[in-house]
């Protein structure tokens, strides 16, 4: 029998686990070497393409399963969208119209005595003039510094004077003459521009109310053309508002309890508040002009006054 060399047998070595094994192919002769080498070679081929089948088979099995979650997971997110519109789609028509055939309103009035705290009034100055614009605008802007400088001098604030208005408008000459008839007559001329007149107004507010009388004839004597549209009112009208709306949403609420128990059901959830607004009267002095300024001076008292809100309010019927 002959033996392999040194490096042949380390190198089938390396192929081969088995010691007693390798031991055995040390004896063998080449013939049977090679056959034996042929069939490990076979055994292991056969054992890689069955490796394979499992594999593949595995992969499949992998991909059908994943397949199948995939599906559930697609069928769930299909289920919970279609809950998701369903619940919005009932909220929408509940909000859009709730409760329409099973409720019932009420209605109440809440009012708040006030007394004024602030008085206001306007003044007019009118100027006229030729077609010099700039001049007739200097004579108006000395009126109204003067009755300003008036105004502040008796305790009033700058910011409580404001320009509501201020007009420049022409004034026109139009000739005595009748139109042309069927080509007879006269021609008229255009009218003409002969000067122009300012007009401004200024809103005064006041807040210490033993001054109005004499500020307003003081107004009048300083060059103003007209006094007017004195009225009384809150700076802050929104706090006496929130307490008459308050007071008129507790009389409803009191007034539903009331009809539910009248009517044998119970009052159910708010399904809208309507408010008709707040009303605060006011008291008016009529204009007078500079001529009367000598013989007025007049005594204004406020009194007092009541704010007042109406509401709205619709339930449920349960």
């Amino acid at each position: 029998m002959k033996h392999f060399p040194l490096k042949t047998a380390i190198l089938l070595k390396s192929h081969f686990v088995s010691v007693d094994l390798f031991i055995d192919l040390l004896d063998l002769r080449r013939n049977d070497l090679r056959t034996f080498i042929s069939r490990i070679y076979e055994d292991k081929y056969t054992h890689f393409k069955l490796f394979v089948n499992r594999a593949r088979v595995m992969m499949t099995f992998v991909d059908n399963k994943i397949k199948n979650y995939l599906g559930i997971v697609i069928i769930a997110a299909i289920l919970i969208l279609s809950f998701a519109a369903v619940s919005y789609v009932n909220s929408y028509a509940s909000s859009i119209q709730p409760s329409a055939f099973r409720s019932f309103s009420v209605s109440a009035e809440g009012k708040v005595a006030v007394v004024p705290d602030v008085a206001q009034f306007s003044f007019g100055i009118i100027t006229e003039g030729g077609k010099d614009i700039a001049v007739l605008q200097k004579e108006n802007t000395e009126k109204s510094n003067k009755i300003n400088e008036f105004i502040k001098s008796s305790g009033v604030k700058k910011e409580d004077i404001k320009t509501q208005a201020y007009n420049v408008e022409p004034r026109y000459q139009y000739s005595e003459c009748m139109p042309v008839i069927r080509g007879n007559g006269k021609v008229c001329p255009p009218p003409e521009i002969v000067g122009y007149t300012i007009n401004q107004s200024v809103l005064v507010k006041i807040r210490d109310f033993a001054k109005i009388g004499n500020i307003l004839t003081g107004v009048a004597e300083n060059g103003a053309n007209s006094v007017s549209q004195l009225s009384f009112t809150l700076d802050d009208p929104t706090s006496v508002q929130d307490q008459a709306r308050n007071e008129a949403i507790s009389k409803a609420i009191e007034k539903a309890k009331g009809v539910a128990k009248a009517g044998g059901f119970r009052v159910g959830r708010l399904l809208s508040i309507e408010e008709n607004g707040g009303y605060y009267p006011v008291y008016a002095l009529k204009s007078f002009g500079s001529e009367a300024a000598a013989l007025l001076s007049p005594t204004i008292e406020p009194g007092s006054e009541e704010t007042t809100v109406n509401v709205i309010l619709r339930y449920e019927i349960k």
